[in-house]
């Protein structure tokens, strides 16, 4: 079964060197626009950018922009090459080296949009992660707030309540001693009264 994405995929660097390649008959004996010379470079380079961006949004930033290097490369490389055997049609004339490197600046200019389209997606995608990473960390903090705040209230809860033992504690303490107390006087004042009553006993005989 044939994968439509993939294809899709492979179809945009091709189509942006297809358009790098064209952009070497512009101003031509072939194609001359004459005052519409700057509406057609404008169209061919909003072109490049979105095929810059959507190379981005499939391929990244590190493949998409190498895929991109070798689609200038190879436009560059053709573009040279059919400018060298078709010079009259280029008018390149006896400047033939100079009118190279124009051509190739044409094509390494379109290029540049298609890396500035990567590049404006790879911004906004940075952007719009950084803003959902600040929001789970403003979340985080929030929650670390609030779990700290529970904590506290544990904490004094806790505190209370082992004051409260202690209270109870020392209170039991201090009537287990008063206790202890009574019963010392009452066994006291029960062994003297003993005694007495022994010793009434004995003077009775």
């Amino acid at each position: 079964m044939i994968d439509r994405k993939k294809i899709y995929n492979s179809a945009v660097p091709v189509l942006l060197g297809v358009f790098l390649f064209i952009s070497n008959f512009l101003t031509t004996n072939i194609f001359d626009f004459g005052s519409n010379n700057f509406t057609v470079w404008f169209v061919l380079s909003v072109i490049c950018f979105a095929c810059g961006w959507y190379i981005n949004k499939t391929l990244g930033w590190q493949l998409g922009g190498k895929v991109i290097f070798s689609v200038i490369i190879a436009a560059t490389l053709l573009g040279i090459i059919a400018i060298t055997f078709f010079r009259d049609y280029f008018a390149a004339g006896e400047l033939l080296t100079e009118n190279l490197i124009l051509y190739s600046l044409r094509n390494i200019t379109l290029g540049a949009m298609a890396f500035f389209g990567m590049a404006i997606v790879e911004i906004l995608t940075k952007q719009r992660d950084y803003l959902i990473l600040q929001e789970r960390l403003k979340t985080y903090e929030d929650t670390v707030k609030d779990a700290k705040k529970e904590a506290e209230l544990e904490l004094r809860e806790a505190k209370v309540k082992a004051q409260k033992l202690l209270q109870d504690a020392e209170i039991s303490t201090k009537n287990i001693k008063l206790r202890k107390e009574l019963l010392e006087i009452e066994l006291k004042e029960f062994i003297q009264i003993e005694k007495e009553l022994i010793k009434k006993y004995e003077e009775s005989d």
